[in-house]
């Protein structure tokens, strides 16, 4: 529907609020309602929203170390325009209007700090160059018999699961919370976020979904509004998910896997696909790959964003750790699904379930599209076998800190995403790690308090 059209629906609807929703920079959607007549004088111009969405943390504590926003600029108004095409209704409340809204307006002065714009900002260089990226994501969560109230009177700690025990692929663990289960499976389609597929995983109370890929914007938006949603369904049941990339440290972490793949302008042919060449791989897929593993060190924090991220990149655990890349093969970084001319395409293993879906497949893309510019060969071969004993082709960096400084230093990540955002966005990310260095955890205490 165009502008007109909407405006003409929501004036015959019965509600008199509109849900207005931004994404910050860590991913976590921050919105408000409107009310009806403000909301369609907003959809023929702009609206005002509060910079401090990009200049606090996830906890809204305000950043000290960035240029955008902050005490600095007394933390004013900036012009948010509404995306018309994100309009869906909220099921599960009463369907109550809901759209996404961005900072891709006339002032690029500071759009630059906004997840979906930047991804936007790719998209048109993909279209430029004549392709149509096709994405999906799929997220593994936690989901915990609590609520709000008692996640901090038990201080996170001896949460209960909705299930018990190690069972991937339970029909029986998933008729033991069969209520919540289909509400999310059907919800989930009745949102406009189509469901592929929804099971249990190894683990206590663990869940994975797989969303229906389909063009690259409109899966970031999937994805984002899918942890949203799950969340919101989940309270509905006195279910919180909880989609931490490492809930515990003996069992795999939570995935946030990206697949995406390349096709033509008009969506009529795999451009990753080539029934002629080994493995059916395009050059345009090896050019595609090379890029990635090129590029991944550099901007791993795009993908893994938080301290969190990095527990769950370590060996033996279903998460890669080296720069790798193999023909189904889910010990690598990139697992290439060579599965015909509808469906070859790549899955991203190194994403987590706590990433910002706008920033990981913007870095995705970004990074295949640059080794596609820069005619990128795939000389280094598909790993066979154990992808955590093939280090021909180096590591990921070990933690938040190293990977931040290696992306703020990166003239690869400035150029694909420019200098700005590339400022902004690791700031942010050295102060996650400054908020983490000044905390005494649980493990110093039990390590330390009596023996030393």
């Amino acid at each position: 529907m165009n502008t007109q059209e909407i405006i003409a629906l929501l004036k015959e609807q019965k509600h008199e609020k509109i849900k207005v929703a931004i994404v910050d920079i860590d991913g976590v959607a921050r919105g408000k309602f409107m009310s009806k007549e403000k909301f369609i004088s907003a959809l023929e111009s702009e609206f005002g929203f509060c910079q401090v969405v990009f200049g606090w943390d996830i906890n809204d504590k305000c950043y000290d170390n960035v240029k955008v926003t902050g005490w600095h600029t007394g933390y004013g108004d900036m012009d948010a325009k509404v995306d018309t095409s994100t309009f869906r209704t909220i099921p599960w409340e009463d369907d109550v209007p809901f759209f996404l809204a961005d900072f891709d307006t006339d002032d690029k002065s500071k759009s630059y700090v906004c997840p979906r714009t930047l991804l936007k900002k790719v998209i048109t260089q993909a279209k430029g160059m004549n392709f149509k990226p096709l994405f999906s994501q799929e997220f593994e969560w936690f989901n915990y018999r609590e609520t709000s109230t008692s996640l901090y009177e038990k201080n996170f700690q001896n949460l209960q699961p909705i299930t018990s025990g190690m069972f991937g692929y339970s029909l029986l663990k998933i008729g033991e919370n069969d209520a919540y289960f289909s509400d999310l499976f059907d919800l989930m389609n009745d949102f406009n976020i189509p469901l592929e597929g929804l099971h249990t995983e190894t683990g206590p109370g663990v869940t994975e979904a797989a969303i229906q890929y389909g063009d690259i914007l409109e899966a970031a938006d999937r994805a984002v509004l899918f942890k949203l949603a799950a969340k919101q369904i989940g309270f509905k049941h006195g279910i919180i998910p909880s989609f931490m990339a490492k809930q515990i440290s003996s069992l795999p972490g939570c995935s946030g896997h990206v697949h995406q793949s390349l096709w033509d302008l008009e969506k009529k042919n795999n451009l990753f696909y080539d029934a002629n060449s080994e493995n059916e791989m395009s050059d345009i897929m090896k050019s595609y790959i090379a890029g990635q593993l090129l590029c991944l060190p550099e901007i791993l924090p795009m993908f893994a964003p938080t301290i969190n991220s990095y527990k769950r990149l370590v060996e033996g655990a279903w998460a890669p750790t080296n720069l790798t890349w193999g023909i189904d093969n889910r010990t690598t970084a990139l697992r290439v699904l060579a599965t015909g001319k509808k469906s070859t395409r790549i899955e991203h293993r190194v994403v987590g379930s706590d990433t910002n879906s706008y920033l990981a497949m913007a870095a995705a893309l970004a990074s295949g599209l640059y080794g596609i510019k820069k005619g990128l060969k795939l000389d280094t071969p598909a790993t066979v076998g154990n992808g955590y004993e093939d280090y021909s082709n180096g590591s990921l960096p070990k933690n938040l800190w190293d990977a931040s400084q290696e992306m703020k230093n990166s003239e690869i990540a400035k150029e694909l995403f420019g200098e700005d955002f590339v400022d902004h966005f690791t700031k942010t990310r050295e102060w996650e790690w400054r908020e983490f260095a000044k905390e005494v955890t649980d493990w110093e205490t039990k390590r330390y308090f009596e023996i030393v």
